[in-house]
């Protein structure tokens, strides 16, 4: 069995504050911050990996927009009527899927998928898998107007490339 990489473990991370902060009604990117806090003087808490920490930024300022993006997705769904967790995987992945460059859309699909199966019910996979995949038809044309809005650059990539070519083994 492949062990889960650095990145797989960052995105689960993510997927975690995603659903704490929700369940605790606060941003998730005070909890990135107060973990930041804990951790100089509790190392069991433990440290927030700067891909974590990019992803839950990223959502943070892109959150009413995502949300908009998953909810026009979802067939006799609302975004509030999904399990949290669920919820939580969606955001981080289109977050993902519209700003990562340097990783395939498959991956970034796939590894949601992966943590439905480890976080959520046994319906979740193929109900992420799809809503994802619609979803993931649309991110060549956000990164490229992205990249237009930018003045034609393009986003940086995030994480390093040693995470991103493990993933696409």
């Amino acid at each position: 069995m492949k062990q889960p990489g650095t990145r797989h473990k960052a995105r689960r991370r993510a997927v975690d504050l995603l659903f704490e902060a929700e369940a605790k009604n606060v941003t998730p990117g005070q909890l990135v911050t107060e973990r930041r806090e804990y951790v100089r003087s509790d190392e069991s808490v433990g440290a927030i990996h700067d891909y974590t920490a990019t992803v839950i930024d990223g959502l943070t300022a892109d959150m009413p927009q995502i949300d908009a993006v998953v909810s026009s997705h979802l067939k006799g769904w609302t975004l509030q009527r999904l399990p949290a967790v669920d919820r939580a995987i969606l955001r981080q992945a289109t977050w993902e899927l519209f700003n990562v460059t340097d990783v395939d859309t498959v991956v970034i699909v796939d590894e949601a998928v992966e943590l439905a199966k480890e976080l959520s019910t046994d319906d979740s996979p193929a109900f992420v898998n799809g809503v994802l995949a619609q979803i993931a038809e649309l991110a060549p044309q956000v990164r490229a107007a992205a990249a237009a809005e930018a003045g034609g650059g393009a986003r940086p990539p995030a994480g390093d490339a040693a995470d991103s070519a493990s993933e696409q083994d």
